[in-house]
């Protein structure tokens, strides 16, 4: 089964829906307990990074995704790729889970054409930058759906893959261990996307 964190940030219908139209077992809950017995679990995001966190604090999360990152697939979404990070400077700076090395940083700091428009918002390719089983049935320089102001550095190690935006090469997708991140949003990405997530069901 997998897990799709509820904790009030986050287009659930979506990704639920896609999941379901891939015949996958799933559950959206905010649970500890639940996320505990799933299999592997989404962290799907939108919004600010600060609200994102404190909701997590406040839901009493932060703990079992830490946990339950250490011995299970853990898929970040968007904000949710972004909250796995070690800090975000989106509207002051905010601690992340930690669970990446790396930061969050406004695009517009690095874009370098001031008539890009941000957020960067439409379909962009995906160039792979290291082979992965998170990329089984998914090709270098498909297009993925990006809606995002603030993107991930300072992270090259674990970098998976990446979309070029102006003079910024965008932390598309990253993986350690058993946590990955996706910048775009899968659920949104076509057909690419649906397959790149059997391939993370599959885990």
């Amino acid at each position: 089964m997998t897990a799709i964190v509820d904790y009030g940030v986050g287009n659930l219908f979506s990704l639920t829906s896609s999941l379901q139209a891939l015949g996958l077992e799933t559950e959206v809950t905010g649970a500890p307990a639940r996320l505990r017995a799933a299999d592997r679990i989404l962290l799907p995001g939108v919004g600010a990074f600060g609200d994102a966190r404190a909701k997590l604090d406040a839901a009493g999360l932060v703990p079992t995704l830490l946990e339950e990152a250490e011995r299970k697939p853990l898929l970040g979404i968007c904000l949710g790729m972004q909250l796995l990070f070690d800090r975000s400077f989106e509207y002051g700076e905010h601690p992340g889970l930690g669970l990446i090395p790396g930061e969050v940083a406004d695009l517009r700091e690095d874009i370098g054409d001031e008539t890009l428009k941000v957020p960067h918002m439409g379909w962009n390719r995906l160039d792979i930058k290291k082979d992965d089983p998170l990329f089984k049935y998914f090709q270098s320089g498909e297009y993925v759906y990006y809606v995002h102001s603030f993107y991930a550095r300072r992270c090259s190690g674990n970098v998976l893959g990446t979309s070029r935006y102006g003079d910024a090469a965008v932390t598309g997708a990253v993986r350690r261990g058993s946590v990955w991140g996706a910048q775009f949003h899968p659920e949104k990405s076509g057909d690419a996307g649906l397959r790149l997530l059997r391939a993370f069901a599959e885990l």
